[in-house]
């Protein structure tokens, strides 16, 4: 009953926002920022960019709020759809990237298990080098399911793609990751 309620508030903040009441996209702000910021930064490595990045999806998101449509797509899926595209036009622009030795290591907050396994930074550059090897829908369903943890189906919808595809580009990109990596 719990997550029937919170769903119902997204639902009426979301209404709330596209209605043009600050207050309500604010708090849509606070839920979705950290995990909008995580992902941006995962795709360019330099925290200085990725708060800009962040900062433009959200300005994007606000001046678009009126024509959000919640029955068409979740909000969190039109949010990532949002900031794969300013990545997309941050790399046409220019490309940049930082060292690993860069990324706070709040950004890359792993699993307790996952980070146990993972026991120098050596091998955590090993991985995000493997990772940036991927293709960009590789790498972005394997931030969004596994950092993120969103749904197959909000990834889906990000992505523009459907379900059954993001599954085929999950387990491509794995496969890819594991040789890689050994």
């Amino acid at each position: 009953m719990i997550g029937r309620r919170s769903e119902q508030d997204e639902i009426t903040l979301i209404r709330k926002a596209t209605e043009g009441e600050a207050l309500a996209f604010g708090v849509l702000y606070d839920k979705y920022q950290p995990s909008i910021y995580r992902f941006i930064f995962l795709k360019v490595s330099h925290r200085e960019e990725a708060e800009d990045l962040t900062h433009q999806v959200f300005l994007s998101a606000w001046e678009h709020m009126g024509s959000f449509h919640h029955g068409d797509v979740p909000f969190a899926s039109w949010l990532y759809r949002i900031a794969r595209n300013k990545v997309i036009d941050h790399y046409r622009t220019r490309k940049m990237h930082a060292p690993l030795e860069s990324v706070p290591e709040e950004i890359i907050a792993i699993d307790v298990d996952l980070a146990q396994r993972i026991d120098s930074r050596a091998q955590l550059e090993g991985v995000y080098q493997a990772l940036m090897r991927l293709s960009d829908d590789q790498r972005d369903v394997l931030i969004m399911r596994f950092v993120n943890e969103l749904s197959y189906k909000d990834i889906a919808h990000a992505l523009g793609k459907n379900q059954a595809t993001v599954r085929v580009i999950q387990y491509r990109a794995l496969a890819r990751l594991k040789k890689l990596l050994s």
